[in-house]
Parts: structure tokens; sequence; C-alpha cells
């Protein structure tokens, strides 16, 4: 895994760093179980992630997956207790959080609608909507066959995180060698120039919203498995966990740059912080406080990483 210096390797002393810490005071932290249940509760963050960080790579920000996350939660229970086999079912969420991918990505690409305003008001629509259809009701009694895809606990956890794992490779290996995912970083470095280059920039923003609308489908349908009933509320603040993992990460928020291995390195030690407070024997409500903490070093050593390539660049 060959990482940029500059960026990802904060994140990654970070973590490296808490993991040291914790080995030294609070070693059950890395129990077999512990750590298989910090892998299937980030699975979900991961996939989000994922697709957020091509956004951010535009230079673009989308804030509706948390409701999106929701909408497809509850189109998976229900589809689920229609007796929908496993394939169509998980085509049909993946396809279902691909179409609500692609009003943002249309609202954004093709609108001109700021990435911001567009994806607030499509976030406040899906949330609403889907509170005013279900009443707030949760979707119980998933039949056995779709929890775990049938595998049972043990195979199915196997199951998922392998699955999301599987996925992130492809990502990280198609965003260094396939054209289409190399045609994202140009677009985020300078549009302009993009277009001048002949890449369609337009297309490959909407694109873009529609895979991370895809990936969210997906995770929400990873996530629905693992339980008997889907909570008509889920997904909320699923937007600024995977924002903050890309961050985070080492992916600034002006675009052009970034890594997938950056946001799982971010995933990881974010996702890590709330536990390791637990085993710590601190109170767990620090979690978004330190979470936050991070995010706003990170920000800043970029901010002044930025600042000294300026210099560096006008000397």
């Amino acid at each position: 895994m060959k990482l940029r210096p500059n960026r990802e390797w904060p994140g990654l002393i970070a973590l490296a760093a808490l993991y040291i810490f914790l080995a030294l005071i609070a070693p059950r932290f890395f129990a077999a179980e512990n750590l298989r249940d910090l892998a299937l509760s980030n699975v979900s963050v991961l996939l989000v992630a994922m697709g957020m960080t091509l956004v951010i790579v535009l230079a673009e920000i989308d804030i509706s997956v948390g409701s999106l996350f929701a909408v497809i939660s509850i189109v998976c229970g229900i589809t689920a207790k229609a007796g929908i086999p496993l394939v169509p079912l998980a085509l049909i969420s993946i396809g279902a959080g691909a179409i609500l991918g692609a009003v943002n990505g249309g609202l954004v690409a093709y609108v001109k609608a700021p990435s911001i305003v567009a994806t607030l008001a499509t976030m406040v629509a899906w949330r609403e909507a889907l509170r005013w259809t279900t009443g707030g009701a949760w979707v119980e009694g998933l039949p056995a066959g779709f929890q775990w895809f049938g595998f049972g606990q043990s195979k199915g956890e196997i199951v998922i995180v392998g699955s999301a794992l599987f996925l992130f490779a492809v990502l990280w290996w198609a965003s260094r060698n396939v054209a289409a995912l190399r045609a994202v970083y140009a677009t985020g470095s300078d549009s302009e120039a993009a277009r001048l280059a002949g890449i369609a920039v337009t297309k490959v923003v909407f694109w873009v919203f529609v895979l991370t609308g895809a990936l969210t489908g997906l995770a929400a349908l990873m996530n629905a498995v693992r339980f008997s009933d889907v909570p008509a509320n889920s997904g909320i603040n699923l937007e600024l966990k995977a924002i903050a993992a890309v961050v985070v990460g080492g992916t600034p928020i002006t675009g052009g740059r970034g890594s997938l291995p950056g946001t799982l390195i971010g995933v990881a030690l974010l996702g890590s912080i709330g536990p390791a407070l637990i085993f710590l024997g601190i109170n767990p409500y620090w979690e978004k406080a330190i979470q936050g903490a991070i995010i706003l070093v990170t920000v800043l050593l970029d901010a002044l990483s930025t600042r000294r390539m300026k210099a560096l660049a006008a000397q």
C-alpha cells in the first residue's frame, strides 16, 4: 500500500499510536470479539466513505447519504418481507441507491446547483418523505433467510466484511488504473483544464454521485441483514462520519487529491475511538469531542502543508 507521506501518514501515525497505547493499557481491546464488532460496525461507514472520497476529490460534497441510507434500509426490509430472493433484492437496493444518487448528480452536474445546497435539499426531502410514508414505524420480523444473507451469523459476518474489503480493493485499483476514475482526479484538480483535455466533466460529476448512491445502497443492505428489524431513523450522522473519515484520511476538502487507503485509515481511526474509550473506562460521550479535535488538527495540518507548497512554488 503506497501512501503519500504528506497526507495519509498523520492519520496512520495516529492510528498506530492509539493501538500501541491500547495494547499497553487495555489489551482486551484486541480480543477477537471486539475486533469483529469493530469491523462490522464500520462496514457501512467504509462503503459510504469510498464514494464520498471521490465526491470530495471533485471538490463537491454529499450530505444526503444518511437519508439515502435510511430510505434504502426500509426498501431492503419491505422487499425482504415480500419474499424477494437475495440476489434481486441486492440489485434493487443498489439500483435504488444509484437512482437517488442520480438525482443529486443531476442537480449538481446539469442544473449546476451547489452540491451543499442540492444534497441538503435531498437530505431533508428523503428523510421527511420516509417519515411521512412510514409514520416512523420500523420494518419488523425480517425473514430468517434474509438475516446474514442466509449464511448464519458466523459465516455472514465473514461475507459482509470480506465483501466490503473486496469492493474497497477493486475501487482502489480502479482509481489508480482505470481512465474513467482517473478523470475524477483530473476534474477535481482543474475542471476547465480537464474539459480542454477532452474529459466530459459534467458526466464525471454525475456518475460519481450515482456511484456514491449505489455504494450507500449496498451499505444499507449490509447493515440491514445484521438485524431482525429495520429502524426508520437509521443512518443518522452517517454523512458526518463518512466526510470526517475522508478528511482525516488525507483528502483535502478543496479536491483534486486524495486516496482510498487514506480513507480506510480514517474509518479505522475514528471508528476505534468510541470502543477504546469504553475499554479505558472513560465516558464514551467524549467520543465526538475527540473526533472533532482529530478533524480540526487534520484540517490545520493540511492548511499548513498547502501554504508551505504555495510558498515553495512562489520561490
